[in-house]
Formats: C-alpha cells, structure tokens, sequence
C-alpha cells in the first residue's frame, strides 16, 4: 500500500518529481504518482483525493510550476498533509509557482520545499511518515 502520493499539475513536471520518486524508491518506502490539475480536471483531482486516506495514504507530495496553485488546491480538499514543490517551468523561473504554494491562508497549510527541490520533499515526507509512526 502506497503511503505517499506523488501528484504532478502536469506531464513536463516529471523530472523534477521524480527526484522525490528517488528518495522514496531508495527509503524503501511505497509511494504512487498521478498527473492530475485543480484547473483543468478539479472532479478528477477531488475523486482521487478523497480515496486517499482509506488506502493508507498519509502525505502528498505535489509539484506544479507556473502559478499553479496545485499544492493549496490539495491542501484544500484534503486533511492529510502537502508538501508543495515549486517547479521552474515559467519566464519567472519559479519565482510564481512558489509565492501560489507558500502564500495560503491560516487554516489551509502547505509545507513548501525550494523551488525544484522534489528529493527534499521526498524527505520531508519521510520525517512525517516516522513521526506519525509509518
């Protein structure tokens, strides 16, 4: 059973995810990974967001570039915890995908890692997973 979702706003965001992947494939522990946008398909995110926790996922790690809010959308949706990966695919190198992950309001955290740091989101989720005990 997975215990981290990897979750990509897009297909161009997989390199930079999958040095998350690394971490966690070298840790030993189980994680999966989709392709799913809050602006494009918000059902589809909601749906699989929802069937997270009864399958025994207990962090997700999420990674959009540009202004994507994908990290706060989860975060939204879902009392499990995000971790946001800010990813530089923008004119602005970043700089906007990581203000719309870091800035949310009280009550909606998303812990946020630099800007393509996936591999520290990765190990982050690992000290999640050992504090709740996983």
């Amino acid at each position: 059973m997975p215990q981290v979702a990897i979750i990509k706003g897009s297909k161009n965001d997989a390199p930079v995810m999958e040095k998350a992947a690394q971490v966690l494939r070298e840790a030993g522990v189980e994680f999966e990974e989709r392709v799913l946008s809050a602006h494009r398909d918000p059902e589809a995110l909601d749906a699989y967001l929802k069937e997270l926790p009864r399958r025994g996922v207990k962090v997700v790690i999420a990674g959009a570039g540009w202004a994507a809010h994908l990290g706060g959308a989860i975060a939204s949706r879902t009392e499990l915890p995000v971790i946001g990966v800010p990813i530089s695919s923008s004119p602005l190198n970043g700089m906007d995908a990581l203000l719309s992950t870091v800035q949310m309001p009280p009550g909606v955290p998303v812990a946020t890692v630099a800007i393509d740091c996936a591999a520290n989101a990765a190990h982050l989720a690992l000290r999640i997973l050992k504090v709740a005990g996983g």
